[in-house]
């Protein structure tokens, strides 16, 4: 679809695939809700109908890319610059439409966002666009519910996300981290190193993850976090160096970054839940339906391209080249660590594509391993490499002698403002009867309780 230009995929009608969000937003309510559906909708209703610009969109809609957006395309225009300039930080935004399509799913449930005037609607704008997206396509979505994946670590429980997620690959960077050793102080001493090699070796066993659905054998899948993968990687881990992209075996066809946010929730039952959403760029696709006020998404870059990388820089991986009803590979990773007693510890996730799972490792790192509070935790500088580039990049804030450590093994570090558009994290840790909440400032997040 995409080869020859690969923007497509990127921008326009064609990159849209099937919103899910609301079938398995609706899946959860009916299997656990207690509230109304019409009054847990509302106040998104509320909300849409007008709020105050906050710091992160003012400032998002000013990047240049997007600002020629905004000024360019009335169905944007009409509500980012209804006056010919931009919305400034304490000015009164408003999405009429878009709350008048939120009121109708509230009062009618997901179906009429599906199917009816809202499903016809997108459609059209979506075939005006380039897109090829059908009323069946529509109609026929279904979530797919499954167990949690579960995993441990220090005698705790995980439960992630499967695949096409990158749940997998978490559970496996945590255990080698476990068996590793990471060191007493966060950015310190071998265990930077340590973490970074684990990391890479993560983003190599990523390439191996597709919807299993479309997997003749998910063994390839399902082996990234067994015993002897595990042991494979902590053996190869060498504490004096680093090592070239084929060192961890990814598996692309050709060798050589948003729009996500996340919310982990607890109430007063202890019932937690780690949700990760996405149009997956910043504004999706660009396409804003102006009828009922969607954005919509961009989430085929999730899929592969063949030679072409996608947006966040990982190149393509046969295994997730796209197809019909197929789900693309993410590196979501909604993840709930509890006791071995069961009782709650922790709700993680993030945003921030290829960046999310290495961020959510290392968050965890720094709470289990570490002793950090969640607060300390999610504000804590981070690494990251993913293969290719070739570049391990450094937040600022990170310990200088942490970065002296990568250079000496021969990492290649580049030194990033923290305040980068990068991963954002947010968490909800238990602890002595106590529930603490921490948003990442890298997103002007903030922690709210009810």
């Amino acid at each position: 679809m995409y080869v020859g230009n690969p923007l497509l995929a990127l921008f326009g009608g064609l990159a849209v695939g099937v919103p899910g969000e609301l079938r398995g937003l609706a899946a959860a309510h009916e299997r656990w809700g207690v509230m109304d559906w019409r009054e847990l909708v509302m106040p998104s209703v509320r909300i849409a109908e007008g709020w105050v610009v906050q710091e992160e969109l003012a400032k998002r809609i000013r990047i240049p890319f997007f600002e020629d957006l905004m000024l360019r395309d009335p169905a944007w225009s009409a509500i980012f610059a209804p006056n010919g300039e931009l919305l400034k930080e304490g000015e009164i935004i408003r999405r009429t439409n878009y709350s008048r399509t939120l009121r109708a799913v509230a009062e009618q449930g997901p179906d009429a966002f599906y199917s009816g005037p809202i499903a016809s609607s997108l459609l059209h704008t979506i075939h005006a666009t380039g897109g090829i997206l059908t009323a069946a396509d529509l109609a026929s979505y279904k979530p797919i519910v499954r167990r949690a994946l579960e995993g441990t670590y220090r005698g705790m429980k995980v439960y992630t996300s499967h695949a096409p997620t990158s749940g997998g690959v978490l559970l496996m960077m945590l255990s080698a981290a476990e068996r590793l050793g990471v060191g007493e102080q966060a950015g310190r001493g071998v265990g930077v190193h340590r973490a970074v090699e684990v990391m890479k070796f993560g983003f190599a066993a990523r390439t191996k993850v597709s919807d299993p659905a479309f997997a003749r054998d998910t063994k390839r899948i399902d082996e990234i976090y067994s015993e002897e993968y595990i042991d494979s990687v902590v053996r190869n881990v060498t504490d004096d160096t680093t090592h070239p992209p084929e060192y961890y075996n990814p598996v692309y066809d050709v060798k050589i970054d948003h729009g996500t946010s996340h919310s982990s929730i607890v109430d007063k039952d202890g019932m937690a839940v780690a949700l990760t959403s996405t149009v997956n760029l910043v504004f999706g696709s660009q396409v804003m339906d102006r009828e009922t006020g969607v954005i919509l998404n961009d989430e085929m870059d999730d899929f592969s391209t063949p030679g072409t990388p996608n947006a966040f820089g990982l190149w393509p991986s046969p295994y997730n080249y796209p197809a019909p009803n197929k789900r693309p590979l993410s590196s979501t990773t909604p993840t709930i660590v509890e006791d071995a007693a069961g009782n709650f510890k922790l709700a993680i996730g993030g945003s921030g594509g290829s960046r999310i799972f290495p961020a959510v490792f290392q968050t965890i790192l720094n709470v289990f391993e570490y002793g950090m509070d969640v607060g300390q935790a999610v504000e804590y500088g981070r690494v990251h490499d993913q293969l290719y580039p070739l570049v391990t990049d450094v937040d600022s804030v990170y310990p200088e002698e942490g970065v002296r450590e990568l250079r000496e093994r021969g990492h290649n570090v580049t030194v990033e403002d923290v305040n980068r558009i990068a991963a954002v994290v947010n968490a909800v840790m238990g602890a002595d009867g106590v529930y603490y909440a921490a948003s990442d400032s890298r997103k002007n997040g903030v922690a709210a309780g009810y």
